[in-house]
């Protein structure tokens, strides 16, 4: 999720949950081999199992990042076919990609060949006016020829010219049976859906037909929904409390702000924190007045804690 899965996410998520897998924001291939590549791909250890998603459609880039990637210590390269954005389509990768499964082909085979970890890949069911089961298995076939063999599937297509990114994840209508009839037919892969996913009994029924779930815009608007699922699908019964959150939180902002990092890159990514609990306005509206600004200053994250405090006790009074 682009501007928002960048590393300080990646770190509060990983407090809530110790099992599922965590993936990047899309990073294009020349940022990933010109730029800061310390800023670009650096991540904190604690953040594993984690995947790299990368956006590109030249296989030697690919390739050539997928080792990067590997020697950076990442557990998976995700090549991206899903982004449907304007900017994304002009440099000739993301969902656009769905329409030339040889290129795909190519691309996917030369990352296999390049490094040792999993090369997997996450596409739209379809694209413009082309959402058939047919097509889509077709184009699946030659991924899994190519060497992967775990394939992420959005349930819907992308429409490529005329809708935004954020209306392609709303107006496309989503269509479940058509990846479990994928899965279906294709007993050899790891078929993991996405899309449309918002509480533990969904992902229940889907993992009847498909072998995982992907969640995305659910879990960074409600982050405590991945207590519910280490609980359900993980078995733990350990998760910390919010409050226990916010304090391992102010921990983590401490350090960084010695780093140079800016309290809001950090605390932008925690306003669902108290999602649908008592205090979430309260806990919103600090976040909104003191942690937002691009000068927050350090020292008012502390008072944070009395608020966590205060919204846990009322939370367990109102149980």
């Amino acid at each position: 999720m682009m501007d928002c899965t960048d590393r300080h996410e990646r770190y509060f998520l990983r407090l809530l949950s110790k099992n599922v897998m965590l993936y990047t924001e899309m990073v294009a291939t020349k940022s990933a081999i010109h730029g800061n590549r310390k800023k670009i791909l650096g991540f904190n250890k604690i953040e594993k199992p984690l995947a790299l998603q990368v956006g590109g459609s030249d296989k030697n880039e690919l390739a050539e990042v997928s080792k990067i990637a590997e020697d950076m210590g990442y557990d998976e390269i995700n090549l991206n076919l899903g982004c449907p954005s304007k900017k994304v389509q002009k440099n000739r990768f993301g969902a656009c990609l769905i329409k030339e499964p040889n290129l795909v082909s190519e691309c996917i085979n030369k990352m296999v060949n390049s490094c040792k970890i999993p090369v997997t890949a996450k596409t739209r069911i379809g694209f413009d006016n082309v959402e058939n089961y047919e097509y889509l298995n077709s184009f699946i076939n030659k991924i899994s020829k190519a060497g992967s063999k775990t394939i992420i599937l959005h349930a819907r297509k992308a429409i490529l010219k005329g809708l935004t990114p954020k209306e392609n994840l709303k107006i496309p209508k989503l269509n479940y049976p058509m990846v479990y009839q994928i899965k279906k037919t294709n007993q050899d892969l790891e078929i993991i859906i996405n899309g449309g996913i918002t509480n533990s009994e969904q992902i229940k029924n889907h993992l009847k037909n498909c072998d995982g779930v992907m969640i995305g815009r659910a879990i960074y608007q409600n982050p405590y929904f991945l207590a519910d699922i280490e609980n359900k699908f993980f078995n733990n019964k350990n998760v910390p409390s919010r409050s226990d959150i916010a304090e391992k939180l102010v921990e983590y902002v401490q350090e960084e702000v010695k780093n140079g990092t800016r309290v809001n890159q950090i605390m932008r990514h925690t306003v669902g924190l108290y999602h649908g609990q008592k205090g979430a306005n309260k806990w919103k509206r600090y976040l909104s007045d003191n942690m937002m600004a691009r000068d927050s200053d350090f020292q008012k994250i502390n008072h944070i804690m009395e608020i966590a405090q205060n919204n846990e006790k009322a939370n367990q009074v109102s149980q």
